[in-house]
Order: C-alpha cells, then structure tokens, then sequence
C-alpha cells in the first residue's frame, strides 16, 4: 500500500532543503566563510530550525536540529567545493535568506527559488571574451603599454583565452584546466608575437592575459579564514589558489617553449600618467566584475573604488614609496569602503575587494620567478649564481606585496564589523 507524506513532514523537508541548498549555493560561489556560517543559521531560524554549520575543502557538514526532525537531530554532508566566484547566485541567495527571516517566503517557495537561482547561467561569452580583452589592455596600460599593437594583441589573446576557458567549462568540470590551458594560449600568443612582430612588446603580451587568471578572491578568501583561526579551510583555499597559479605560470612558459622562446625581459618602464591610470583600473575591475558575474547594475561601484583607490597608489608612489607601501594604503581604502558596501548590496567582499585592487596582485614578479627557475634549470650546474638574485627579489616582492594587500583588505573589515556592526551593515547577531 503507497504511503502519503503526513503534513507535518513535508515543510519540514522542504526548510531542510531550502538550508541544505543555501549553504551549498553560498559556499560554493565566493561568499566568505563567516557570512556563509551566519546566514545558514539565520535561515535555519527563519524555518524554525537550529543549524550549525562546519564547512571543510569539498564538503560541508550541517546539524539541524528541530521539534519536527525525527530524533530531533539530523546531520547532512553535503559535496561543495569553495572553487568558484559567481556574485549574481550569491545576492539572489541572500535575497531569499532576507525574504524568509522577514517571513515573506516560506519553506517550499525558498527552496523553488533556490534550485531555480542554482541552474542561472554565467555572463554571456560575447560579454566574457570582450570585457577579458578590455581587462588585460588595461593592464597593458598601467604597466606601460602605449602602442596599439602591443594592445590589441594582447586583448587578442585575453580573450581568446575566455572563448577556451568557456569551451573547457562545458568539456569538464576540473576547475584547474582552464587557467593552465588559457594560460598555454597566452605563452604560444606571447611567443608568435615575440618572432613576428617585434615592434610589440612581448612581455606585456605574454603576461597580461595571464594577470587575468590570478585567483585574487581565492587568496583573500583563505587570509580571511586563516585569521578567523580555520587553519586547515584557510590553507586548504591558500594551496587551492597556489595551484591555480602554478598551473598558470607552468601553461604560460610551456606556450613560450613551444614558440621556441623563453620570457622576455620587461621593456624600458614609461611612467603612466595618472589619468590614464586610474581609467585603465576601472576598466580592469569591470573586466573581474565581469569574470564575477556580479549584474551591471552594481559594476559601478567597485569600478569607482577601485580607481579611488588606484589613484590614491599612483600618489603614493609618486611621492617616492615602494611598490608595497603604495598596495597597502590603496587596499587599506579599498577595505574600509568595501565592507560596509559589500554587506548592504549582499556582494562577496572578497570577489568585490579584489575586482578593486585587481591590478596591485604582483602576478608579473611571480611569473619572472617562475621563468628564472626554469633558466636555471636548463643552465644546470653551470648556472651562474647571479641568476639567483633577480629571484630572490622577485619572489620576496610577491611575498611583501601579497601581504600587504591581505592586512589593508582584512584589518579595516573586521574592525568595522567588530566594532560598528550596524553601520558596516553586519545583521545583529540577535536577529541572525
């Protein structure tokens, strides 16, 4: 005899899987860890339900606990890797958290919503390939470029490298063959240009579209964890990031090995003019937005901080300050305007802060470490000594760099959040 569900038992499925769906749509799309934590528990209440929530590199582990659940306990372990950034999922998410906790949408409507928002697609690829074109020109442009050659090569090959990434994405779901294999594309590009047409400058044109790929919400993501104390999600991110950029400077010096070329020293460095400048920076954080899939009705606000904050770098150099220095004051801005924005837009901080500072990621010192110790390797034990300290610069550049964005982006959000939470637009914990 076919059994008919009690009444009491199908809202109760229904607000486990509206939970269940919103911490996987969450977690999996770039929404820092915390936030993630708050408004699964949030939601959770909204339904009546206690939720606790212990989020591990590809899983999560949820326990539910409710007068309606059987036992009165039920632990869910759902596969969800944090290996993506998509901020149009993320804020429809939130929306239907807020709509529940304000008791306008019950559990089987959040849950319609939610497996709706799960199947939204991505940016379109007309859209895609021409705003990763646009993004690395631009940053042609704040490292020197002033050609149109040297430009439109390395628009070319940017997007051209999103056409491959796309095509890879409906081929597989490893999200490590795309960078490594757009990566390949700009390193082929890069050395065809460096053989062909040596009026262009085939530095920028190989290491721009590879700037692109850096996985900036990535690092931010794994320094936030880290300084909440998750240890092993915070390095489970930082090696999942280091990864990417290993496979990223690996495709770009095999593209330049099988043009039969290695890197090319950086051209005579031209001083950018400060306008120039901060219009190419907002042109790159359109372009990251874009890769963020964040609507166009909110580009323009990371495109106005992220040239606040460009400009405020460009006068900080100007004045005689290192390359970190000129980072950290810029990120220290960013942070401070990004948090409150972030929270109220319901956008993740990470994907918003480094779509801002995009162009301050010292990509170009690590992939000249990553050339030079392949230099030394075919050098061998021939290999003279003084190959070692441009490396050694390089590489501590990098370091002191990514530091310094990671403090300014941190220190300034988890001050504002822990000491003005309602004006950083944090939701009190009592209505959480």
């Amino acid at each position: 005899m076919a059994t008919t569900e009690s009444p009491a038992t199908a809202p109760h499925e229904a607000a486990v899987a509206a939970v269940t769906a919103a911490a996987r749509l969450l977690y999996a799309n770039g929404l820092t860890t915390q936030r993630t934590i708050d408004n699964v528990e949030r939601l959770g209440r909204a339904f009546g339900l206690s939720v606790s929530m212990l989020p591990a590199w590809g899983e999560i582990v949820l326990r539910i606990e409710g007068e309606a659940i059987p036992g009165r306990l039920r632990v869910e372990t759902l596969v969800a890797a944090p290996a993506g950034v998509e901020m149009n999922k993320v804020t429809r998410t939130l929306d239907v958290v807020d709509a529940a906790a304000a008791g306008r949408m019950d559990a089987a409507q959040a849950l319609t919503t939610l497996e709706a928002i799960g199947h939204v697609a991505p940016v379109s690829l007309v859209r895609l390939a021409t705003m990763t074109a646009a993004g690395a020109a631009a940053l042609a442009i704040i490292f020197g470029a002033s050609d149109p050659l040297t430009l439109g090569i390395t628009a070319f090959s940017a997007g051209a490298g999103a056409v491959l990434r796309r095509g890879l994405s409906h081929v597989s779901s490893n999200f490590l063959a795309q960078p490594l294999c757009a990566a390949l594309l700009a390193g082929l590009i890069g050395a065809l240009a460096s053989r062909l047409l040596p009026s262009a400058d085939p530095y920028l044109v190989a290491l721009c579209p590879c700037m692109v790929l850096v996985p900036g919400p990535h690092l931010l993501n794994s320094a936030l964890d880290l300084s909440r104390l998750r240890i092993a999600l915070g390095m489970a991110r930082f090696g999942f990031a280091s990864l990417v950029i290993l496979l990223i400077c690996t495709g770009l010096i095999a593209g330049l090995s099988l043009g039969q070329e290695s890197l090319p020293p950086p051209g005579r460095s031209i001083p950018v003019p400060l306008l120039y400048d901060v219009l190419a920076a907002g042109v790159a954080v359109a372009a990251y937005g874009t890769f963020f899939s964040m609507p166009w009705r909110t580009l323009a606000i990371p495109i106005a901080i992220g040239m606040l904050a460009h400009a405020s770098r460009w006068l900080v150099l100007a004045d005689g300050a290192n390359l970190a220095t000129g980072a950290f004051i810029a990120c220290l801005i960013v942070g401070t305007i990004v948090t409150p924005v972030a929270n109220r837009l319901r956008l993740p901080f990470s994907a918003v802060a480094f779509a801002s500072v995009v162009s301050l990621i010292p990509g170009v010192f690590l992939f000249r470490l990553a050339a030079g110790l392949v230099e030394i390797m075919n050098a061998g034990e021939g290999a003279s000594p003084a190959l070692l300290m441009p490396l050694v610069v390089d590489g501590t550049t990098a370091a002191v760099i990514l530091l310094a964005m990671a403090f300014g982006l941190i220190l300034p959000k988890m001050m504002l959040e822990h000491y003005f939470p309602k004006w950083s637009g944090v939701v009190p914990a009592a209505a959480r």
